[in-house]
């Protein structure tokens, strides 16, 4: 891509966006709530003197945060992209940082053009979760066995109608999804682990899509297999049922990481 002439006919943009999510409601913007869209937006506006809605590889909940979030939108105004980034930085809250900031081909869009995304969920099971981990992780005190979680975590791999594990609400399950996807509540899953690195235990997911609240609620049912109250044979069964009751209950938000997106 010849950067100049796009600088000359106006840009689409790519941002990758870290953030910690625990003070705002989510990605998409709402009327009187702090929001990552709408905070990005603000700060777009207040560098370049455009308003426009950066569109999001994913929407996250309230209180979710992201390492590798992708933002995309266009600007007329002609601006070399590491002005861009250091400008945004300097007007955006220190919980909010542009990685990186590149011009893109027109029709480069963060959601439609996704390939894969990478989700992590930390627990941290130590007696007493330091202030530093505690917005970033599960504090949960109970026995669990990481192999019998690491074995129910291997069933989701593939394609799989994920309805069992999707938000309760069918219109936000459809319409306000961490992403919204196509195919109805049909996913392919690539990957899923568990690690563990000394206190802290890792859920890493990677799919071409997830449904609203879908990690957080795998997470919550292998939790109750990890502590001997389900089997790990029992998630192909709760796969099948198409059944949120049948599915454990939702982790809390502080624990999930949008971690990567793939184009």
């Amino acid at each position: 891509m010849d950067a100049d002439r796009e600088f000359q006919n106006g840009s689409n943009w790519k941002l990758t966006i870290a953030y910690d999510g625990t003070d705002f409601y989510g990605w998409q913007v709402q009327p009187d709530r702090a929001t990552i869209q709408g905070t990005l937006a603000d700060a777009i506006e207040n560098v370049t003197g455009e308003r426009v809605l950066p569109q999001g590889s994913g929407r996250t909940d309230a209180g979710v945060h992201a390492r590798g979030q992708v933002a995309s939108f266009f600007l007329s105004a002609a601006i070399p992209a590491a002005n861009l980034q250091r400008a945004l930085n300097r007007r955006l809250p220190e919980a909010i940082r542009v990685q990186s900031a590149e011009p893109m081909a027109a029709e480069f869009h963060a959601r439609h053009s996704a390939r894969a995304k990478t989700y992590e969920y930390q627990i941290y099971r130590g007696e007493i979760c330091p202030p530093w981990t505690a917005r970033f992780a599960w504090a949960l005190h109970w026995t669990l066995d990481v192999a019998r979680m690491q074995y129910a975590a291997k069933p989701v791999i593939g394609t799989h109608d994920f309805t069992s594990f999707a938000a309760s609400d069918p219109d936000l399950a459809t319409r306000c999804g961490e992403d919204s996807g196509s195919g109805g509540n049909v996913r392919t899953i690539f990957e899923s682990d568990w690690r563990e690195e000394g206190e802290t235990l890792t859920y890493c997911v990677r799919g071409n899509g997830f449904l609203h609240h879908m990690v957080r609620n795998l997470v919550g049912t292998f939790a109750d297999v990890g502590r001997g109250q389900v089997e790990p044979e029992e998630i192909a069964r709760i796969l099948r049922a198409r059944s949120r009751g049948e599915a454990g209950a939702t982790a809390p938000a502080r624990g999930l990481f949008l971690d990567s997106v793939e184009y």
